[in-house]
């Protein structure tokens, strides 16, 4: 997998201050996207250990809210294969000290929770992890800016967090 980009003070996608993780390719391309070069799987930078490590450093600070991963479509299948590994470090260094916030223009309950292209073996684990999921496409004509934490009113911010994490 390769990454977009990196904020390590991100205020604009999810509660607090945040490090936020762009990853490369989509899918969706959605029209009216603010982020389209990210479409390109081979966009970026290669997602290496090393990258990891710096991510895991940069939400050390106590004042950092938790990660956000947004694309690109981090539940592109070969996305979610690369990141999961990834996830199952931050909740093995931080628990519920840090709240992760993912962003996708997948639906929840149709295309990641039922049979499709979107769903893998991994799936249900990296979703376990997710404490808010921010899921639709964005819909140019439903574009909103008024609307916290999302793009177009389709879009919703869902809490999956099952009371062990509070986002």
């Amino acid at each position: 997998m390769n990454y977009a980009s990196i904020r390590t003070c991100d205020v604009a996608n999810g509660e607090g201050v945040r490090v936020s993780l762009f990853v490369s390719g989509c899918t969706h391309r959605c029209k009216g996207c603010f982020n389209e070069e990210a479409w390109d799987f081979a966009y970026g930078k290669p997602f290496t250990r090393e990258v990891e490590d710096e991510l895991l450093a940069a939400l050390a600070p106590p004042h950092i809210a938790g990660l956000s991963l947004l694309g690109g479509e981090p539940m592109e299948p070969e996305n979610q294969r690369a990141l999961v590994p990834f996830l199952r470090r931050f909740r093995e260094r931080f628990g519920a000290t840090r709240t992760l916030w993912v962003y996708t223009g997948c639906v929840l309950e149709t295309e990641l929770k039922s049979p499709s292209r979107w769903r893998t073996e991994l799936t249900d684990e990296f979703l376990s992890m997710v404490d808010v999921l921010v899921d639709g496409p964005f819909v140019e004509p439903l574009k909103d800016i008024s609307l916290a934490f999302r793009g177009s009113s389709n879009q919703r911010v869902l809490r999956l967090a099952d009371g062990r994490r509070s986002a």
